[in-house]
């Protein structure tokens, strides 16, 4: 449905699942564990596997918190995208590497829901991919403390405004990692 001619193809986004941006996301170990699955199935259907990387002055380039997990390891055949604004398409190689994929529909996975998740699913849409988001494979700290709710409530209202997001030619939505289907 993607309004990218000559894109039939679908890639996982798996973004900022990296130490500093994970210390204290919210259920931690099951959202790695379920990106860990969602890797294993894309590369079992030879569907690319892209990695995003964000740096910044609380991320500095090749420290420690700048790392991605050590539950996730990247194949070296599979893209890494560094980025430095919260939209993975911004001032980065993305969208190159989707092109030569043939790819106009994103499963997108990772970290923070409120952040780099919100604007790279809304940059997909608005660039012409279909974003599917994976509901129980995402996640933010708490910043309560800021204002904000609970990380709960914000994956909770992420997940509901996402699964009937829509444009002309494009589809949004949410499945579990359970339903993940890269040929749907």
């Amino acid at each position: 449905m993607t309004t990218l001619p000559d894109r039939p193809n679908t890639a996982l986004l798996v973004i900022d699942v990296q130490n500093g941006v994970m210390a204290g996301a919210h259920n931690r170990e099951g959202v790695i564990a379920n990106i860990g699955t969602l890797i294993g199935k894309a590369r079992a259907d030879n569907v690319p596997v892209l990695w995003v990387q964000h740096s910044d002055e609380d991320l500095p380039l090749d420290s420690d918190s700048w790392q991605y997990v050590p539950e996730l390891v990247r194949d070296d055949s599979e893209p890494l995208v560094h980025k430095t604004y919260l939209d993975s398409f911004e001032d980065t190689d993305l969208e190159e590497r989707l092109a030569e994929r043939g790819v106009g529909r994103l499963v997108v996975a990772g970290a923070q829901t409120d952040a780099c998740i919100r604007s790279t699913l809304h940059g997909a849409i608005v660039r012409g991919y279909d974003a599917t988001l994976v509901e129980d494979a995402h996640t933010t700290e708490d910043l309560s403390q800021y204002g904000a709710p609970p990380p709960d409530q914000v994956i909770a209202h992420t997940n509901l405004y996402w699964q009937h997001q829509a444009a002309p030619g494009r589809r949004g939505g949410t499945v579990t990692t359970a339903e993940v289907s890269f040929t749907a």
